[in-house]
């Protein structure tokens, strides 16, 4: 059966495919009609990363406690680097279950394009609903992780070691800003992946060497004064400060970091937008 011209165009779709109009147009509406699957990704990767093992979501406290164990032996007694008086399990702690989420987050973003490249060539759906899907996957670890770290709060607190303070009512944002970091820079870094698998091979390394210029494993008042200002520089810097001065009562904290933070990660998400847009529409040519 054939139709004419004109009944084509008058014809009614259900749904209509079209190329982006802008790089800055991310169709946020049509990402959220696909809702459920973030849901479905977010639920296939929890149950793919416990398939098979006796342990389950136990998982999530082994990491942290016994990165935790190491950094108070190798840093807090060897290094005898200072925590601000801070118990040194409290303060490790804190800085291990926030860098764990940015760079798992980062470096699967990083990566979304070169891991997914069989299921973006076989059926359509918004390419920005991966990034979202990790970002969400990866925020349910954080939040396993963070309730062991408030149960060590509350044994400190209570033992009378810490001072958590009204800056914890900042959690959420802290976490916002933490997400749209990871998200704006994986989003970059993504587009640069599908044309030069050096960035993917690099970005492990680059990842571990900046965990050293973030105050993870330091307090920003153990830097020396000349280096206190690129230090100042990290947007994370301010996001780690605020958390451990905020639970811990620690920390050479002001608003202006967090200020800062939030204005450079404003800037970052645009121009990831801005990339992924444009490397989504021709990715699987160079991929």
């Amino acid at each position: 059966m054939s139709y004419t011209e004109e009944e084509i165009a008058k014809a009614s779709w259900s749904q209509e495919i079209k190329p982006t109009s802008s790089l800055l147009d991310l169709n946020l509406k049509e990402v959220w009609r696909y809702r459920d699957l973030v849901l479905l990704l977010v639920k296939r990767d929890f149950v793919t990363y416990f398939k098979q093992t006796i342990l389950g979501p136990v998982w999530f406290f082994v990491n942290p406690i016994f990165t935790t164990i190491i950094f108070t032996f190798v840093f807090g007694n060897i290094a005898k680097i200072s925590t601000d008086d801070a118990p040194q399990a409290a303060f490790y702690l804190s800085g291990i279950i926030l860098w764990n989420y940015f760079s798992t987050s980062l470096t699967a973003t990083a990566n979304v394009f070169t891991t997914n490249a069989n299921i973006f060539g076989k059926v359509y759906f918004p390419r920005l609903i991966m990034p979202l899907a990790i970002v969400v996957s990866n925020l349910m670890q954080f939040s396993v992780q963070f309730l062991l770290f408030i149960s060590v709060v509350l044994y400190y607190t209570f033992m009378g070691n810490i001072q958590p303070n009204l800056w914890i009512l900042m959690t959420p944002v802290l976490i916002v800003l933490m997400v749209a970091f990871a998200l704006g820079a994986g989003m970059i870094l993504s587009s640069l992946t599908t044309k030069y698998k050096d960035v993917s091979m690099l970005l492990g390394l680059g990842v571990q060497l900046f965990m050293y210029a973030t105050p993870v494993i330091y307090p920003m008042s153990a830097i020396p004064e000349k280096l206190k200002a690129i230090v100042a520089l990290n947007p994370l810097s301010g996001i780690f400060e605020c958390f451990k001065y905020a639970y811990l009562g620690v920390g050479d904290f002001n608003a202006d970091m967090l200020i800062y933070s939030a204005s450079f990660i404003s800037v970052l998400l645009v121009m990831g937008a801005i990339f992924f847009n444009k490397a989504q529409r021709g990715f699987m040519d160079t991929i």
